[in-house]
């Protein structure tokens, strides 16, 4: 949480103003931020200067462990931020590939489960990372990457959260995840979630002991419409102490994480907030 504010303020310090091609707007960006969340301690990275959702981002987690590619699964998970990317993107929605409304398009776990080699045949990135770190073995290339440019076409949006790197020391499994952008009010708290518990499922489905999640971002900005809030709400709160992360013991294996398990068997204890800040999405 500490981290969390302190790059917040170095954003609202430092920032240079940049224009976003993509949404119209201006950022106010730095380059180069890294945060660090302790899994092993069960420190779960819940943002407590406000109210943070944390169901729609570890469902969006399970739907990217899924390889899903349709907005409607992603709801079905419990979680809508696809919808706007699959139906609302200008881009996209004259793009010839699109196969229909709420289609994603070859994006994240579509990549990350089935990323598709010249010949046609695809390769599974996740099975091959969860079949090595069950026998103990560290290759240092348990990578899944999102980041295909030769198929940005084919999809609604370029990954932000694009690459996990798995590294194992004895029994003690490490998550390295990098970012090429993050809006920092808004998106940050999904994806300080979902690396989180991405690396406590992936100890506990190979064995190990989840140790500590190391989060890399490239370019983190506030949007020019919510930096107001940011600076004169948020930044002016005090944090509240971390809550805890429970995963349902009996999820054991990545056939589990593709079939019955919901959001149901995630619980968080002990989170305390502030209220929500309706901070402005930019599609």
């Amino acid at each position: 949480m500490k981290h969390y504010l302190e790059l917040c303020q170095r954003i609202v310090d430092e920032g240079v103003w940049i224009e976003n091609a993509r949404t119209g707007k201006r950022c106010l960006t730095v380059i180069d931020a890294s945060l660090t969340y302790d899994v092993a301690n069960n420190q779960f990275p819940l943002i407590t200067t406000r109210k943070s959702y944390w169901k729609a981002a570890i469902a969006e987690l399970l739907g990217y462990i899924r390889g899903y590619d349709n907005a409607a699964d992603f709801r079905k998970l419990g979680t809508k931020t696809w919808d706007a990317n699959a139906n609302e993107n200008a881009d996209w929605l004259k793009n010839p590939h699109r196969k229909g409304i709420d289609d994603m398009g070859r994006v994240y776990g579509v990549q990350g489960r089935a990323w598709r080699k010249p010949n046609g045949e695809t390769v599974d990135q996740l099975r091959k990372i969860v079949n090595n770190l069950s026998k103990g073995i560290d290759d240092r290339g348990e990578i899944i990457t999102f980041f295909n440019p030769g198929e940005f076409d084919l999809g609604c949006l370029r990954p932000c959260m694009h690459t996990h790197t798995f590294s194992l020391l004895g029994d003690n499994l490490y998550l390295t995840s990098y970012q090429r952008s993050c809006d920092v009010p808004l998106g940050l708290n999904f994806n300080q979630i979902q690396v989180f518990t991405f690396l406590a499922l992936m100890a506990q489905i190979t064995g190990k002991k989840a140790g500590q999640a190391y989060h890399k971002i490239i370019n983190a900005h506030i949007y020019e419409d919510q930096l107001d809030l940011m600076k004169n709400v948020q930044l002016k709160r005090e944090p509240l102490p971390l809550p805890k992360l429970e995963i349902n013991p009996d999820i054991k294996t990545l056939e589990d994480l593709e079939t019955w398990v919901t959001i149901d068997d995630f619980k968080v204890i002990g989170y305390q907030s502030h209220d929500p800040i309706k901070y402005p999405f930019s599609v």
